[in-house]
């Protein structure tokens, strides 16, 4: 389950990170039919927070939900960004 939510955060499904609280730790086979409902979304751009109908992401919140069981929440969480903030080039020989 922590894969999938990296999947879905890595295609920016949701337009924001997904984080495992399953508990699950097997490994399983997932199968999700969804049809992005705007030309963002299927861009991979998003901006959902919930499963209303209308709100961008809205055809995926209910196809997690309808066909794996799962049941997504936004709420706010701690999650690990990397920040570089200095990069220098190094003169490298031919």
């Amino acid at each position: 389950m922590e894969e999938f939510a990296q999947q879905m955060t890595t295609m920016g499904l949701l337009g924001q990170p997904v984080i495992d609280a399953t508990g699950l730790r097997r490994r399983y086979d997932i199968t999700l039919h969804y049809v992005p409902d705007s030309a963002s979304e299927r861009n991979g751009v998003s901006s959902a927070s919930s499963g209303d109908a209308g709100e961008p992401g809205a055809a995926a919140f209910a196809a997690i939900q309808s066909q794996l069981g799962l049941k997504l929440e936004a709420k706010k969480s701690p999650i690990e960004i990397l920040v570089v903030d200095h990069v220098e080039k190094t003169p490298t020989g031919n």
